[in-house]
This record gives structure tokens, C-alpha cells and sequence, in this order.
């Protein structure tokens, strides 16, 4: 059987593990064997490194891993940064002040650390299950440099209305839904499919031999850019429509599903 695809992208949360951020046997055996057959494996999600390079490990993998939604971009062997995309951090003061206004947790991101002005049980649950452990700090005097991503967390319907309000502010930044529970935003040209074609051009790959999957509305530009976009069919019919194809939900083991399916015949 012949491998289709030279790069193969996966999301994370709610593609390549389940609800209970598990990854499954069958999940973990079939992206192996992709790896195995020569496909470069790209962890392609919202995570920063912390979070994401556990699941690499976990994967029995090395290479490459696209962080913070397409904000940083990792080389997992030796921590180096490939590329990241700053804001300048007066740029996130109105959304500094939103969240303190109306007491609605955030956290700042650099490429590698993760800092929060307070933790509550609830965020202090939350960050468990991602395997982050963001230090404490005060940002009333000043926000550090090299910020890639502002994540705010609470609950979905809180969420819904930060979302219908920051739509009316004016776009210097990005913001986007990365989950029911959270909203991030990033530097204007920071997405995954922006650090996916990057990464292509400085591999040589044509985006006809890439294949990606994911589940959420962060993932749509990525799986616009693959050659072969796979939506989960945990999905929302947005990013549905965005993709070339649906695979089963991460309950059932959709990435296995999907790969057998249409990276090798």
C-alpha cells in the first residue's frame, strides 16, 4: 500500500483524543503506522508546547508541533522556536481590561510559559486536564513581551457573549472560538493554516500531499489549506462544510477511521 500524503496535520482537543482527553490504542497505533510509512506527523492545536509535546511523547513521536492555533511554531527535539507570530502588547490592553471588568479568567502566552493573574478552583481543574501549569504573576504595572496568545475561560454562555461583543471591536487583533469553554486571540495573521503553509514551504511539500484533521472553528483554515481537509464528526456544520471530508466523531476513533480511509491505499 502506498502512503497519499507526505504531511499529515492533527489537531488535538476533540480530534486525536476523546472528551476525556484520552489517547485511545487504536489512535495511537494507526497514526504510528502513518509515521512508519513515511508521513511527517504535525501536532496542529490551540495547546501551547507544555500541553502539546506530552501528546507527541505519548505518540512515541519527535518533529515538529504548531502551537497556540499557528501563533508558535516548535521543533519538540530541541525546544527551538521555528517561528511565532508577537503582538504587541498595547494591542490586548482593551481585552486586559474587559476580562478584569467583568471577572472573567485569562492567561497570557508566550511561546513557552503560560501566566495567569489569579487562579480559581475552576481554572485550576481546567488547566490540569491540559496538562498546563501557568505561573502567577501582576500585569497591572506593564504585559510582558513576546506574548503569541490571550485565552480567556468560562462558561459557554459567557463565552457566547464575549464572542458577540469582541466582533464588533476593531480587528487588530484575531479572536476565535478554540472550544465551548474558551476564546483566543492572537496576532491578525496567526492561524493554524497560516503555520501549516509555512511549514510546507519550508519542507518542499506541496499542499496537495498534506492531510489534516480537526473538529473546531480554529482548525477551518488549516483544513482549507490541506489537500485533503477531514472534519470530525464531532464537528459543528461549520467546519463541516470547510473540510473534503467527515470521519466518525473522537469517540470512535475517527483520526484511525479517517487515516485508513484516505492516507494510503
Amino acid at each position: 500500500m502506498s502512503l497519499q500524503y507526505d504531511l499529515i496535520a492533527l489537531d488535538v482537543d476533540g480530534t486525536l483524543l476523546t472528551d476525556d482527553h484520552v489517547l485511545t490504542k487504536a489512535i495511537r497505533e494507526t497514526v504510528h503506522e502513518a509515521a512508519d510509512r513515511g508521513a511527517q506527523i504535525v501536532l496542529c492545536t490551540g495547546r501551547g508546547p507544555s500541553g502539546a509535546l506530552p501528546i507527541l511523547e505519548e505518540l512515541g513521536l519527535g518533529g515538529t508541533v504548531i502551537t497556540h492555533n499557528g501563533a508558535a511554531t516548535i521543533n519538540s527535539d530541541d525546544r527551538s522556536v521555528i517561528h511565532q507570530f508577537d503582538m504587541i502588547p498595547e494591542h490586548l490592553s482593551d481585552f486586559v481590561v474587559y476580562c478584569r471588568d467583568r471577572a472573567i479568567h485569562f492567561d497570557l502566552n508566550t511561546a513557552f510559559e503560560m501566566m495567569v493573574e489569579s487562579m480559581t478552583p475552576e481554572a485550576e481543574l481546567m488547566y490540569g486536564r491540559y496538562q498546563a501549569k501557568p505561573s502567577i504573576q501582576d500585569f497591572r504595572l506593564a504585559l510582558p513581551s513576546g506574548l503569541v496568545k490571550f485565552t480567556v475561560f468560562g462558561s459557554k454562555e459567557q463565552m457566547d457573549t464575549v464572542q458577540t461583543e469582541w466582533a464588533s471591536w476593531p480587528q487588530t487583533l484575531h479572536s476565535i472560538r478554540s472550544g465551548d469553554y474558551f476564546i483566543d486571540v492572537h496576532h491578525a495573521e496567526a492561524n493554524k493554516g497560516r503555520a501549516l503553509e509555512q511549514l510546507a514551504a519550508i519542507r518542499g511539500i506541496d499542499r496537495s500531499r498534506i492531510l489534516a484533521i480537526g473538529n473546531y472553528y480554529n482548525d477551518i483554515t488549516m483544513l482549507q489549506f490541506a489537500g485533503m481537509g477531514i472534519a470530525m464528526g464531532n464537528s459543528p456544520e461549520q467546519v463541516k462544510l470547510s473540510a473534503k471530508a467527515v470521519a466518525p466523531s473522537n469517540s470512535e476513533d475517527g483520526v484511525a477511521r479517517a487515516l485508513r480511509e484516505y492516507a494510503w491505499t
